[in-house]
């Protein structure tokens, strides 16, 4: 079944008129709702790898799991235990991509930075701290802060 036709309507509306049609059946959308998320998140992880440069094998040593592993996230969806972790890394892309040519950023995110005692974003990323790759992507544009 071909749904190509909502893509022509408004997202808000088909969104409240889906809301309204399952009231009756809460689980039918939360499964939608999860399943919508999760393939969000996998675009994000898909984007996060392509963009810095970061093969499987390398993503699954980052997240410390198989490279079989990171191969069924990207068929399956990111488990929610990593959701977290992939939607921090797809906000810090993000900024990355305002400010950097993507040619560079695979370059940027290797370099050693002062700001994170001469580690670069990679290894925040090994360590489990996605949060403070994000911090540290948004400190390193952050012209307010600079002072004159």
């Amino acid at each position: 079944m071909s749904v190509d036709w909502a893509l022509q309507e408004d997202p808000k509306m088909l969104a409240e008129q889906l809301v309204e049609a399952s009231r009756d059946q809460p689980a039918w959308l939360a499964v939608f709702t999860a399943h919508l998320e999760s393939g969000t998140l996998t675009d994000q992880l898909r984007r996060f790898l392509g963009v810095w440069g970061v093969s499987r094998s390398d993503a699954a040593r980052l997240f410390g799991v198989s490279r079989q592993a990171v191969s069924k996230w990207l068929r399956d969806g990111v488990p929610a235990a990593r959701s977290e972790q992939i939607a921090d890394l797809g906000a810090a892309t993000d900024v990355l991509l305002h400010y950097v040519k993507i040619d560079r950023i695979p370059a940027v995110v290797r370099r050693k930075a002062d700001r994170l005692d001469g580690r670069p974003l990679l290894d925040l990323v090994a360590d489990g701290n996605t949060r403070a790759v994000l911090t540290a992507c948004r400190a390193m544009f952050d012209v307010a802060g600079v002072q004159a």
